[in-house]
């Protein structure tokens, strides 16, 4: 993937100096005093010569336009404006180039920076920064607030009067170009320096990184207001990324890592440089997703915004080939055809090397996903558990008696018309001893396909109601499928049911020893379940406060981390330990007034799956409509698809966070609303200190991160809206936050919660969002 195109050998180590490159030039000094400018197609070519400075060159960089192309150059007495072409033909016409000096004597400037309309130049001096005007040849603004030297400035590209600077005080620094005053100032990011700075144009993202390797994100709103979208850590990221490639080359064996591949060094962020957003289909859509560049000691790293993570890495010591082993300097320019063009100094030795590198194979297609799907493609087999039947009792009748054989006409005499009779007094003696038959009928599903949602609905930003529940931690809540109702768990071993409205008294279902740990509507929604930390499972009914079915009596030997109704309400999924149950049930809710203690209604056991050795800690299957895919995530820190058709392991994804997974959510939609059938691939995961990472079933890899809120210590869940264009979670500031799907900025953070907000749930008929504090 990496073509040397050019080796230079130079009189002067280069090793901290900006070099210039742009899709057709690169610019490299010579001599100290003068500048060689060579075609990068026609690198053969005697390069273009440009004298003028009579001090050493410290800093070069081509213009933003194509047409005409922009060189300045920087030294300690001048800093000059070259037009390339102009200086090629007056080269030809036999005369010396000559330049346009726009600022003199502004000392050692060791970075320059063009607007995106190449009208203003930025020159950072010592901590002064100053910006200059090609046109009117003098200096329009000089910048003077960094306690420390200077080490890049870049320019909006979607606002030329705003400019960022970065500084060894290890801060940044927004500033208004009209009035000369600071929009922004960062607190200190960072024990080290701040190298580099990049402005993400699409994303309204700014960029910068240090020298020991750290990178943050920051959205850059209309305010020019920097919130912390992310922060990366180029060894970890790394780590991560060579645990990913171990895995995948596993079952073809993997090369031993010697001494030397072990030794770790320092990754400074020397340049940054965006890359043309390319097109993915997720979110039901084509989404434009976007990498940019980060040029190190020991290579080059391409990252994908999105994930945070990396998509490869570029070493140096992978191509023995290369006449550098180490970079000093970086110079990277991206293309629009998936070439980039990097101009690098060697770190010790007094070379120059132009790299082109290739990004056409670099997309990725999946980190070994088996392309599943919630929607079944094929009917279930015959020896599926999920075929499994459960006989039903019937109710009991007494036996009746044979009867003979008569003759047409058996009686002894014809029945009296009634009219010499005693007349009766009661028209009819009703049977009081008549036994109560249960409805062999199926409930019908109430959830038809509605089309009341509004799909084009804005996320909700303002509170409709507020309960406080005496001081009980909320540990679980759930909408009805109709949004009608709400289901709490609470820490107190209650089960609170409420109306949608959050008015009036709620019905509670006590019974359970320990706090109720989840809870589950059935899709027909005449019935719940819950679980609790006391190894008991539940089931309730509306029409009665004691539990129809009672799962316990040491039938677990774990806690339930996950209990839910599954395919269509035919079967209970649960899991305890580091197994998977499937039981099959059949509720009668007849009783006898004698017998209370009998329990009438069957359950019984179809299938038990152990997918690892580890205890299983978050557990998510879709319901509403039939789907073989159950995924689960483990101590492990891993997430497995299984397959419940085959009752088998699908796929296992190793190391998905950093933490153990504790939540873990599934894009259900609603009956009130309709998605792309792509949109219900994806789920959401959660771990501490980890935010949410949104993965795509079908390719088995993350596509997005969410890290805006608050998750150190409390497991606090997440939630896909109906319309599937929003993400709630909660968080431990007393806040929770909502996220556009698209995007991993948040876009309203809900506050006036007096505690941590533990779970989050939007209702599936209207536009609204609940939320549950501890």
């Amino acid at each position: 993937m990496i073509n040397e195109k050019l080796s230079l050998t130079c009189d002067l180590l280069l090793s901290h100096q900006q070099l210039a490159c742009c899709q057709s030039y690169i610019g490299i000094p010579h001599n100290g005093k003068n500048v060689l400018i060579y075609n990068n197609k026609e690198t053969q070519q005697k390069p273009l010569q440009l004298t003028g400075h009579h001090n050493e060159i410290s800093a070069m960089t081509f213009g933003k336009r194509n047409n005409p192309v922009f060189l300045c150059s920087a030294s300690s007495d001048y800093i000059i404006l070259w037009d390339i072409e102009a200086c090629q033909k007056r080269t030809e016409e036999g005369k010396p180039a000559v330049g346009k000096v726009i600022g003199t004597l502004l000392g050692n400037v060791v970075h320059l920076s063009f607007c995106f309309s190449d009208e203003r130049v930025a020159a950072c001096s010592g901590t002064t920064l100053y910006v200059l005007s090609p046109k009117r040849q003098e200096i329009t603004c000089t910048l003077k607030s960094h306690l420390g030297p200077l080490t890049s400035a870049e320019f909006c590209p979607w606002n030329t009067s705003i400019l960022v600077s970065t500084s060894e005080d290890r801060t940044f620094k927004v500033w208004d170009l009209t009035t000369e005053a600071i929009f922004y100032q960062s607190f200190v990011l960072s024990g080290s320096p701040l190298l580099s700075v990049l402005f993400l144009e699409k994303e309204h993202h700014l960029v910068t990184g240090s020298t020991d390797g750290q990178v943050w994100c920051f959205s850059f709103d209309d305010d020019h207001k920097c919130h912390l979208v992310k922060k990366m850590d180029l060894q970890k990221m790394e780590k991560r990324h060579e645990g990913r490639q171990e895995t995948l080359t596993h079952q073809g064996g993997v090369a031993e890592k010697t001494v030397a591949d072990k030794v770790e060094i320092s990754k400074p962020v020397i340049q940054m440089a965006s890359c043309l957003p390319y097109t993915e289909i997720h979110f039901g859509q084509e989404i434009d997703n976007s990498w940019f560049f980060i040029g190190s000691s020991d290579g080059l790293y391409v990252v994908e915004l999105a994930t945070s993570e990396l998509l490869t890495v570029l070493y140096f010591k992978d191509n023995p080939t290369l006449s550098i082993t180490m970079a000093g300097s970086w110079s990277i320019c991206a293309g629009s055809d998936k070439s980039v063009v990097a101009l690098v100094s060697s770190l010790f030795n007094p070379c120059v090397v132009l790299l082109e590198l290739c990004l056409s194979n670099l997309r990725r297609t999946g980190d070994g996903g088996g392309g599943f799907s919630v929607f079944p493609s094929a009917p279930p087999v015959l020896e599926s558990p999920l075929n499994a039947e459960v006989k039903r009792k019937e109710p009991s009748h007494p036996k009746k008696k044979g009867v003979k054989e008569k003759p047409l006409v058996f009686h002894s005499k014809v029945k009296s018309s009634g009219y010499t009779t005693t007349p009766r007094m009661s028209l009819f003696s009703p049977k009081t001893n008549a036994q109560r038959k249960t409805s062999t009928k199926p409930i019908k599903h109430l959830g038809l396909l509605q089309s009341n949602y509004p799909e084009d609905s804005a996320a909700p930003t303002e509170p409709c109601i507020g309960l406080n529940i005496a001081n009980k931690q909320v540990s679980c809540l759930q909408y009805s499928g109709d949004g009608k109702q709400i289901l709490c768990g609470l820490g107190d071993r209650s089960v609170l049911l409420y109306n949608s409205r959050l008015t009036g008294s709620p019905t509670a279902y006590i019974g359970h020893d320990k706090p109720v740990s989840s809870i589950s509507w059935s899709l027909c929604r005449q019935w719940w379940l819950s679980a609790a930390e006391d190894l008991s499972l539940r089931i309730w009914t509306n029409s009665c406060s004691e539990p129809a079915i009672i799962m316990g009596d040491n039938m677990f030997s774990k806690p339930i981390r996950g209990a839910q109704f599954y395919y269509l309400d035919k079967f209970i999924l649960l899991t305890s330990g580091p197994s998977v149950y499937l039981y099959l049930y059949n509720l009668d809710l007849t009783r006898d007034d004698i017998k209370r203690y009998k329990q009438r209604s069957v359950i019984k056991l179809a299938s038990c799956l152990t997918p690892s050795a580890s205890d299983i800690t978050a557990l998510s299957a879709v319901n509403d409509f039939i789907s073989y895919i159950v995924l689960v995530c483990c101590s492990d820190r891993s997430i497995q698809v299984l397959d419940m058709n085959k009752g088998a392991v699908g796929s296992v994804l190793p190391d998905a966070h950093s933490r153990a997974i504790h939540c873990i959510t599934q894009n259900k939609g609603s009956t009130f609303t309709s998605q792309a059938p792509e949109s219900y691939n994806l789920f959401l995961t959660s771990a501490l200190t980890d935010g949410v990472k949104m993965w795509d079933l079908r390719t088995m890899r993350c596509v997005r991160c969410y890290e805006n809120h608050v998750n150190r210590c409390h497991p606090c869940s997440s939630a896909i809206s109906p319309c599937g264009r929003f993400i709630g979670c909660g968080s431990e500031d007393k806040c929770a936050y909502v996220y556009d799907i698209r995007s991993s900025t948040y876009l309203h953070k809900l506050q006036r919660h007096s505690d941590t907000v533990l779970s989050v749930a939007f209702n599936p008929a209207t536009p609204e969002a609940d939320r549950k504090e501890g």
